[in-house]
C-alpha cells in the first residue's frame, strides 16, 4: 500500500510492479523479519544499517518485524535511536502478541494498532468465496461451523477449511 504505483492509499491495486513485487517477495526496498529466529543485535545491526540508505524503487522502504517480542534487550536498544529519528523513507512495522514483552523505552517510539478478531459472519463468507473459487463443494452451515471454530483469526479457518478438504478428496 505504501509503495502501490497508484498511490498511497489503504487498497493497493495488486497489479503494479510494486505491489507484484512485494507479493512474491522480490520487492528491493520490502522487508520481513521473523524476530523469533533473527533476535541477535548482530541481526537488527544489518536491518538499521539497511534503514540507512535510500529506497532504491519505492517510496519507502518498509520493514516488518514479526514477532518482536521475541528481540533480545541488546537488539532492542540497538533500534532506539532509528526508532526516535526514523528517516522520512523508512517505515518499521513491529508486529506481535505478546505486547506486554517489548520494552516501554520501544513502545514510546511507536504508534499502537491494535486488531480485532474476525467476526464469524466474515469468515465464512471469506470460506465461501474460496470454496467457489477453488471449486469446492461445501455446505454453509459446515463453512459456518468452521468459521466459528476458528474464534477469529482467518489464517485458523484457512487451515481447518484445507483439514476438511484433505478428508474429502472428491471435493465434497
Amino acid at each position: 500500500a505504501l509503495n502501490c504505483e497508484k498511490g498511497v492509499s489503504s487498497h493497493p491495486c495488486g497489479e503494479c510492479s510494486a505491489c507484484r513485487g512485494v507479493d512474491e517477495g522480490r520487492f528491493p526496498d520490502y522487508l520481513e523479519m521473523d524476530a523469533a529466529s533473527n533476535r541477535k543485535v548482530e541481526e537488527m545491526a544489518v536491518v538499521l544499517e539497511n534503514a540507512a540508505y535510500l529506497p532504491t524503487v519505492g517510496r519507502y522502504k518498509v520493514f516488518v518485524i514479526d514477532e518482536v517480542h521475541m528481540l533480545s534487550t541488546h537488539a532492542f536498544n540497538a533500534m532506539l535511536k532509528t526508532l526516535e529519528e526514523p528517516p522520512s523513507y523508512v517505515i518499521f512495522i513491529l508486529a506481535t502478541t505478546e505486547q506486554s514483552r517489548i520494552p516501554v523505552t520501544v513502545l514510546s517510539r511507536c504508534q499502537r494498532y491494535d486488531f480485532r478478531r474476525i467476526t464469524t459472519d466474515t469468515i465464512a463468507a471469506r470460506l465461501t468465496e474460496l470454496a467457489a473459487a477453488e471449486h469446492i463443494r461445501a455446505e454453509e452451515a459446515a463453512l459456518r461451523y468452521i468459521a466459528a471454530q476458528a474464534d477469529g483469526a482467518m489464517r485458523d479457518a484457512l487451515s481447518l477449511l484445507d483439514e476438511c478438504v484433505a478428508f474429502c478428496p472428491d471435493g465434497e
